[in-house]
């Protein structure tokens, strides 16, 4: 239940805010601070101070433990990151550094700021390590795929080869780091990474402020918890069933790192009968399939957002490859269920003391 706006800012100040559910709308990640009945021994949060804005196109949180008037100034401040951030990564302002390079690259190299140079590299260390399944130079696809969504269509053979034909990270050249250019006409999109790095931008922030306890979320499906909070050692924080989004199916206690969740439960779209979601196969063109959510666990948001993506488009045996090979990564993996309506979730570097599934689990 969000805070209306009228006391919002009454019970920001006196942290009242506790045991209000943050209820995402997004795919699959549920309550932020979760205070709905669950197992006995399933952590339970306890009062709370949060702030909130929008940006990105959606909304963002900064929950800290009550305390200090002047966390409230920080947290506050934190959000100038994000929107640093937003203004650097959005397509959907002219006057982004984004924007600028998605305008020109292809005909000429362009200049790029530090910041900006340093997340591409990011970006292209992930694309090599999850083999392509995470690709942010797919956004002419992307662009398709919503027009013919919007047409109430499927877009045709011809129509997702030529966007093929306009995307590929391979065909981006970072140079020296200090200026890009494109291969091919790209158009660079961030909507699977870019809200992990605002997360990852407010954190720093946080940190550098000495705020020791602190939950920030934002995009309704990534988020970074950090320090502890009521009398637990991590936040918890709340998994929606992927099958029945209305209900929770686990509670996880997180302390310093970053998790995202990802599947397409709740965006997608139905043409003649079949259902289409919205997370794309960088390699095909077409939607993934083979896996109800994907959460991840990684010491950034950054990099959690993009692996949640990918993760869904690798499907389960090469997900948990993956986690195999990097220890630092952990992955809750849902694949639909087999026998009757359980879920079977396939958990890779996660403490299993840390996770209470609620008993419609099997």
């Amino acid at each position: 239940m969000t805070v209306p706006p009228d006391s919002n800012r009454r019970d920001f100040l006196t942290g009242r805010a506790a045991k209000r559910e943050i209820r995402h709308a997004g795919d699959e990640i549920a309550d932020a601070i979760l205070d709905e009945p669950q197992e006995a021994t399933a952590p339970i949060a306890g009062d709370t101070v949060r702030l909130e804005t929008r940006a990105m196109g959606c909304g963002w949180s900064v929950i800290l433990n009550p305390g200090a008037p002047r966390q409230v100034m920080v947290a506050s401040d934190a959000f100038d990151r994000v929107r640093d951030a937003e203004q650097m990564l959005t397509i959907y302002r002219d006057d982004s550094e984004i924007a600028g390079v998605n305008k020109n690259a292809a005909e000429r190299p362009v200049s790029i700021s530090e910041s900006l140079a340093e997340f591409l590299s990011k970006c292209s260390t992930l694309y090599r390590e999850t083999h392509g399944c995470f690709d942010p130079a797919t956004g002419r696809w992307i662009q398709l795929w919503k027009a013919a969504r919007d047409e109430n269509r499927i877009p045709t053979d011809q129509e997702v080869e030529t966007a093929l034909e306009q995307s590929g990270f391979q065909h981006v050249n970072l140079g020296d780091g200090s200026e890009i250019t494109f291969e091919r006409d790209l158009l660079l999109d961030f909507a699977s990474i870019g809200k992990g790095y605002g997360i990852d931008e407010a954190a720093e922030h946080l940190r550098y402020e000495e705020i020791e306890a602190f939950l920030v979320h934002g995009g309704q499906s990534s988020l970074i918890a950090w320090g502890t909070h009521g009398g637990h050692d991590g936040w918890p924080v709340g998994l929606k069933n992927p099958l029945f989004t209305d209900q929770s199916y686990a509670t996880i206690l997180l302390k310093n790192v970053a998790m995202a969740t990802s599947g397409s439960n709740i965006q997608y779209f139905r043409h003649e009968g079949r259902r289409y979601g919205h997370l794309l196969d960088p390699r095909t063109g077409w939607p993934a399939s083979g896996l109800l959510s994907v959460s991840v666990l990684a010491p950034t948001a950054t990099e959690a957002d993009a692996l949640s993506t990918a993760f869904y488009v690798m499907g389960l045996d090469n997900a948990l490859k993956y986690c195999d090979d990097h220890p630092q990564v952990g992955a809750i993996l849902v694949p639909p269920p087999s026998q009757g309506r359980h879920l079977e979730p396939h958990i890779r570097n996660i403490d299993p003391e840390l996770i209470h599934f609620s008993s419609n689990i099997s």
